[in-house]
């Protein structure tokens, strides 16, 4: 296969960050089998574009460290749990793109060897060179860290030219829009603001991680179908996260 390479997008090489609750459709948790094969389709439509894709999925549909913590699990334990609730999503995942007729490849973090490769950033690289949707499970192998923050590293790590946080909302608000019907949705922020108000987007290492490396975040609905094709053709889709000094709200 020769090197797979974008000539009529926006960006050449993404990195999607999926949330479990992505996975699990309009539910709260499992994986919603509807809703996976949809999200394989679209990736799938963006992929014939000529985009190299990578994907961080979270676990949160199946088991969220934090919560393992109410439980008396301890807090390592219970997010080593959590980085093993991303696998399942990476291979369902994997799954589902491969019904599609795309070539795929886990890599975790954590050696899993009998269903996964290991995480070695030179082979992710040339794997996305190849054309080949590279999906990474096991968050950074490191407790006390979220697939936020491992999404920002690998994204980073692989030279990817953006981060796209794929969520149930359209984009980053003032105030939490379904306590507040007055809200407002940003269309451009930066990530020191974004650390200052102390908006809910990514957890501060991941942003800060981002600030540092001039990696920009677009914040978007993933269940709007033709939002990731638009985002990747470079029209405005939900909230730009980037170290521009410029804040713009949706009404100006």
């Amino acid at each position: 296969m020769d090197d797979y390479n974008s000539t009529n997008t926006k960006y050449t090489r993404i990195l999607i960050k999926l949330s479990g609750e992505a996975l699990a459709g309009e539910g709260e948790y499992g994986i919603d089998g509807e809703r996976l094969i949809s999200l394989a389709k679209e990736i799938r439509e963006i992929h014939s574009l000529g985009v190299q894709i990578a994907i961080v999925v979270g676990g949160g549909n199946i088991f969220r460290g934090v919560k393992g913590e109410e439980t008396g699990i301890d807090r390592a334990t219970a997010d080593y749990m959590g980085m093993l609730a991303t696998i399942i999503n990476s291979l369902a995942l994997q799954a589902a793109c491969e019904s599609q007729g795309l070539f795929t490849r886990v890599q975790s973090a954590i050696e899993i060897n009998s269903i996964a490769e290991p995480y070695i950033r030179r082979r992710a690289v040339r794997h996305l060179e190849k054309g080949r949707i590279v999906i990474f499970g096991g968050g950074t192998g490191n407790p006390y860290f979220t697939t936020d923050t491992t999404a920002s590293l690998r994204g980073v790590e692989v030279g990817c030219d953006i981060i796209l946080k794929a969520t149930k909302v359209d984009g980053v608000y003032t105030r939490d829009p379904k306590k507040d019907k007055e809200a407002k949705r940003f269309k451009k922020i930066s990530f020191s603001e974004s650390i200052n108000r102390r908006l809910k987007v990514m957890d501060q290492t991941a942003l800060s991680l981002c600030m540092e490396n001039n990696m920009p975040v677009i914040v978007f609905d993933i269940f709007k179908t033709g939002n990731l094709r638009a985002l990747v053709l470079g029209q405005e889709v939900g909230t730009l996260i980037s170290n521009s000094d410029e804040v713009v709200l949706e009404s100006e």
